[in-house]
């Protein structure tokens, strides 16, 4: 198994193309692409030159020996009742959908929308919303070749002690939206650390691991956290079960990459110490493949 980590720590120290070559310099395999705030600051990928920037970045990559495994459009990706939000940020997931296509990535990440108050399996709001809003995005997928991950999602109100249900927290309700749209075209991504999260109705990491099965879990967010906040570190560093989930992992027959998202662990160091915190990881990435036979 191939293993990944996301650009957006070493992009702010480095650059995106820097980012890329740093990675490729530890000895990650692939990387996902961060477009977390594409839309601010002009960001050459929001321009109308967008496509030579990008290729420079697929050539920066191509020299290094590196591919772009997956990327991560910017979120939150529809806001009830914020009109002119949406109008803002939907060109900027089409966008996120062609550049993924440029630099040759599987995969793109789309946060569905998520209610205040959800109720999994019983929120026809937000189910027609997502609908709606994953649709809308096909004919753009389909033209750069790329698939649509969905991603698990949980909500946290003012004053809770813990998260709550939220688009796809659960395993039947993240199993019943991947099966409503086109086999083709939209697999799920399973961010580890949200699931493993008190009070989400997931469960456990491998609980909705066994429950998406190989054929629709294509994608991994994988980070530690201590079962209630959204920390976004180092496995073994807090409190998930990682035999458990890696265990799940083996049994579904899972074929994609071994995806890092736990870059708050390298924002706790200097930028001077990161590098070599980005090594450790890394490592850990590769005793879990080596470990499991992955």
């Amino acid at each position: 198994m191939k293993i990944s980590t996301q650009t957006s720590t070493m992009a702010r120290i480095y650059g995106e193309e820097g980012a890329i070559r740093k990675l490729a310099e530890i000895g990650y395999d692939c990387y996902d692409f961060s477009m977390f705030g594409i839309g601010k600051d002009d960001h050459p990928i929001a321009g109308d030159n967008f496509e030579t920037y990008v290729s420079g970045l697929r050539k920066a990559a191509d020299d290094s020996g590196i591919v772009c495994n997956q990327s991560h459009a910017p979120f939150p990706s529809y806001l009830h009742g914020k009109e002119e939000y949406n109008k803002e940020i939907f060109p900027l997931i089409v966008r996120a959908i062609e550049v993924t296509g440029i630099l040759g990535g599987k995969i793109v990440i789309i946060h569905p929308a998520v209610f205040s108050g959800h109720k999994p399996g019983g929120d026809s709001l937000c189910w027609d919303t997502n609908m709606e809003l994953y649709n809308s995005l096909l004919p753009y997928a389909k033209e750069a070749g790329v698939k649509i991950a969905l991603e698990n999602m949980f909500n946290w109100y003012e004053g809770d002690k813990t998260a709550s249900p939220a688009t796809c927290s659960s395993p039947d309700e993240f199993v019943k939206y991947v099966d409503a749209l086109d086999p083709d075209y939209f697999v799920a991504c399973l961010d580890i650390g949200h699931s493993a999260m008190e009070n989400t109705g997931g469960g456990s990491p491998a609980e909705m691991i066994r429950a998406l099965g190989g054929q629709r879990l294509k994608s991994l967010h994988i980070h530690d956290n201590n079962l209630i906040s959204d920390l976004h570190t180092l496995p073994f560093t807090q409190k998930i079960d990682w035999d458990d989930t890696m265990k799940a992992l083996k049994e579904i027959g899972y074929d994609g990459e071994f995806t890092f998202e736990a870059d708050r662990f390298l924002q706790q160091f200097p930028e001077e110490l990161v590098d070599h915190a980005s090594k450790m990881m890394l490592e850990v990435g590769r005793y879990f493949v080596t470990k499991y036979e992955l």
